[in-house]
């Protein structure tokens, strides 16, 4: 009889984070961070469907960021994530 021994897979450790710059203007750090916010519900997005940035509407967008545990993004936010999403005038399914 063949013992049988469990697949484990190899545990992926949280990337450090870097410290940002010292001696920026505050804008300089509120624009990084929106951009980092941004960045995680357009993934966010994508991952749940969310192909063009036509049906990324704000109330999605923000159902979105209260599902993933992210505080309600401003307008601003919103559009930014908009333009992070490719539109279907763009042609998503170039061939």
């Amino acid at each position: 009889m063949a013992t049988v021994r469990p697949v484990t897979k190899p545990v992926r450790k949280p990337l450090r984070k870097a410290k940002l710059p010292a001696g920026q203007p505050r804008e300089w750090y509120e624009t990084h961070n929106r951009q980092l916010k941004a960045m995680r519900l357009a993934i966010a997005l994508l991952d749940s469907g969310v192909y063009t940035a036509e049906r990324a509407t704000n109330r999605r967008i923000r159902g979105t960021a209260a599902r993933i545990d992210i505080r309600p993004p401003s307008l601003t936010t919103c559009r930014l994530v908009r333009s992070m999403i490719p539109s279907a005038r763009e042609g998503v399914l170039r061939k």
